[in-house]
């Protein structure tokens, strides 16, 4: 994964600005890099995925560098790296409708689930991002910076320009919400005496 743009990727009026460029993405940028591998990671599964998503995150940096006001690169960085995973999803959309089993096939997996923990895994999935769905604009969004992003309260509290309370305050009550939700369904794990 190569660590930034080259500066011919964009033309610029002369060399002192993409000197200056280049300077403000290896300072911005660069030292951002491991976070947004480790949350890349977490979001895909798949180290190589990660991989493409932190590179497109990067070139979609290099693209909207003039346009950051400097303040919280990592809330911005991993704000960019959020909307790039969704729009590969997007891109990636019409595969959800093959059959699981064909996808089984195709990625030979050393360790397959049983059907009861495929079941429940699926169940649950589903039960969660119902839920999350559901939930109003401002609480998913708290919830998709916090457990999603992995960005930090004071982070997600400048990338939502309200206080570090209103945060807490929301990401409470949203998890109390997706956690009724679960309970509900009945997957939520039994306690033994």
């Amino acid at each position: 994964m190569a660590p930034a743009p080259s500066p011919d990727s964009e033309p610029t009026p002369d060399a002192a600005g993409s000197t200056d460029r280049q300077a403000r993405y290896d300072s911005v940028v660069l030292p951002q890099i491991a976070v947004m591998l480790r949350v890349a990671t977490t979001i895909t599964s798949q180290p190589a995925d990660a991989e493409d998503l932190v590179q497109e995150t990067l070139l979609r940096a290099w693209r909207g560098l003039d346009r950051f006001d400097g303040q919280h690169p990592r809330a911005w960085l991993l704000t960019i790296l959020r909307h790039a995973e969704i729009n590969r999803h997007r891109r990636r959309r019409p595969s959800l409708l093959d059959d699981p089993a064909d996808a089984t096939e195709r990625h030979l997996a050393p360790v397959v689930p049983s059907a009861e923990q495929q079941v429940m895994d699926r169940a649950f999935d589903s039960v969660v991002e119902a839920a999350l769905i559901d939930l109003p604009t401002q609480l998913r969004a708290v919830v998709i910076l916090i457990d999603v992003d992995q960005l930090s309260y004071a982070e997600a509290a400048a990338a939502l320009g309200v206080p570090e309370g209103t945060i807490t305050s929301r990401l409470h009550r949203a998890r109390k919400r997706i956690r009724s939700r679960i309970s509900k369904a009945g997957l939520t794990p039994r306690r033994h005496p």
